[in-house]
């Protein structure tokens, strides 16, 4: 059986030159927020992973197959459709807080917004401390 290779793992582009490669418009001006106000919540530092996500800590992970590596704490992509915001937990426990940050959906791990102005961002930074929290508490973790 081949060795799985995980798909998205740090590079060594620097998020603010990734931000800066996007077409101008609202998913940008929100990634320009998002980047500097995720270093403040989070208190690390930014990196990107895979061409697309700029992510925030890693953490290491080993799957019951025996398949382990490493992935980001929490992060965000600016994608076309939403601004994808990563939240590795997932959502347990959180459905009083989503009540209130405003329109979103949700994936797995994944929490897709629309534009920043219609979010609550004191309620999201909740969110991304209680995910970091977690991951902090259940697995072995590293700033960078």
């Amino acid at each position: 059986m081949a060795k799985y290779e995980a798909k998205t793992t740090q590079t060594s582009l620097r998020p603010a030159d990734y931000i800066a490669s996007l077409e101008d418009g609202p998913r940008k001006q929100d990634a320009e927020i998002l980047l500097p106000w995720f270093e403040g919540v989070t208190g690390l530092e930014a990196r990107m992973w895979g061409p697309s996500i700029i992510g925030f800590g890693r953490y290491a992970y080993t799957y019951d197959s025996g398949h382990s590596g490493e992935f980001m704490l929490t992060g965000f992509s600016p994608r076309k459709a939403n601004m994808v915001i990563y939240i590795l937990p997932g959502y347990r426990d959180l459905s009083d807080k989503l009540a209130h940050l405003g329109k979103h959906k949700t994936g797995k791990s994944c929490l897709y917004l629309g534009r920043l102005s219609a979010i609550d961002m004191t309620v999201l930074e909740e969110i991304v401390r209680d995910g970091l929290a977690y991951m902090r508490k259940s697995y072995q973790t590293w700033d960078k």
